[in-house]
């Protein structure tokens, strides 16, 4: 489908990529102190059941200490509390 003369196709179809010359740059990755960190289930080693693993990202400058959330455990069948491995 072509969006007509008005600078619409350029508008929705190129401009993360092209310059106003239509020159194609590289799009950089940020720059941040978000990190990927993998949180394990404590609760399935005392049964014997297999750990679930979630993995999610956390801003290392506000959160300085080891993350500590409740997520589902599909082999233990419930909420369980999952902590963050290095």
């Amino acid at each position: 489908m072509f969006f007509g003369g008005s600078g619409l196709f350029h508008y929705f179809c190129c401009s993360q990529y092209f310059n106003r010359d239509h020159t194609e740059y590289t799009v950089m990755a940020k720059k941040g102190a978000r990190v990927i960190i993998t949180l394990e289930c404590t609760e399935a080693k005392g049964v014997g059941k297999p750990a679930s693993r979630y993995s999610t990202m956390k801003n290392k400058q506000n959160t300085t200490e080891r993350l500590e959330l409740k997520k589902y455990n599909p082999f233990l069948k419930r909420n369980t509390v999952h902590k963050e491995i290095r």
